[in-house]
């Protein structure tokens, strides 16, 4: 039994763990402190885990590179992002399919890796996701990809993105746009749709009764952990202070300054 902020609850056995990355494990570039430790104890541990992001520039060696690079060790297939989930989906409904993409790397390269052809002559879907170079040409073309009836579908719904300058507008920013143009609004993939979690738990065959989510935002990480069925852990070293909490109409199972404190419970 644990006390926090006044209330007491009773915690889960946990056999899976799956973890936001920005604002848990790194922060603008760097480890959090406690971050190295905890994914160290998780790997030994043998318990199955998965890093998830919104995030579907990089691939999950891309990305595995770049946390290597702020001194996490995370194998590239403990990552688990947006473009992984929406190629899933994309596969669950419509196998062999073709689709119309603005985005990079990281979700080209998992529609490929599911049979997906890439094409914009008459494509089953549109699907939207991040980029750090959208064009005028690309949208108007996906617009009129969906007046002429192409299903629009997105990888998350992050209205902006950082950048060392400031914000960018992020694939949220860009669906919303697309849908002002056509009156369509697609189908998001990504977080805070409680999909993203489930996906990740089918890819280690983990069961939602015994798997607790990490994040530090209550409006996707939380929320989303939480309608699929998982043991909600908040931590304080991202976007969310504690005061913020209590605005929202549902909590976090557990509430903790950072993963630090959770390296005991693995």
């Amino acid at each position: 039994m644990r006390r926090y902020d006044g209330r007491v609850t009773q915690r889960k056995r946990i056999d899976s763990w799956l973890s936001d990355m920005d604002g848990v494990l790194v922060h603008e570039g760097r480890p959090v402190p406690g971050a190295a430790e905890f994914i160290k104890r998780l790997s030994e541990s043998g318990k199955k885990f998965r890093v998830l992001t919104n995030n579907s520039i990089y691939t999950q060696r891309d990305l595995s590179v770049r946390l290597a690079g702020a001194g996490l060790t995370v194998p590239a297939e403990s990552i688990w992002t947006s473009a992984l989930a929406t190629a899933q989906f994309l596969d669950d409904q419509r196998p062999g399919g073709s689709a119309y993409v603005i985005g990079e790397a990281g979700l080209t390269t998992a529609l490929h890796e599911v049979g997906y052809v890439l094409t914009d002559l008459d494509p089953d879907y549109v699907v939207l996701g991040e980029t750090r170079t959208y064009s005028f040409t690309q949208i108007t073309r996906a617009i009129r990809l969906v007046e002429n009836g192409a299903r629009f579908i997105a990888t998350n719904p992050d209205p902006v993105g950082p950048s060392t300058e400031g914000s960018l507008p992020a694939c949220g920013a860009v669906a919303a746009l697309i849908t002002k143009a056509t009156g369509v609004a697609p189908y998001f993939v990504g977080k805070p749709n409680p999909r993203m979690m489930r996906s990740a738990l089918n890819d280690i065959e983990a069961h939602s009764e015994t798997t607790a989510m990490i994040g530090d935002r209550m409006d996707t990480d939380i929320v989303s952990g939480m309608e699929a069925g998982l043991y909600t852990i908040l931590v304080l070293t991202g976007v969310m202070q504690r005061d913020q909490i209590d605005r929202y109409p549902y909590r976090p199972s557990l509430i903790v300054d950072s993963v630090a404190d959770l390296i005991d419970l693995i």
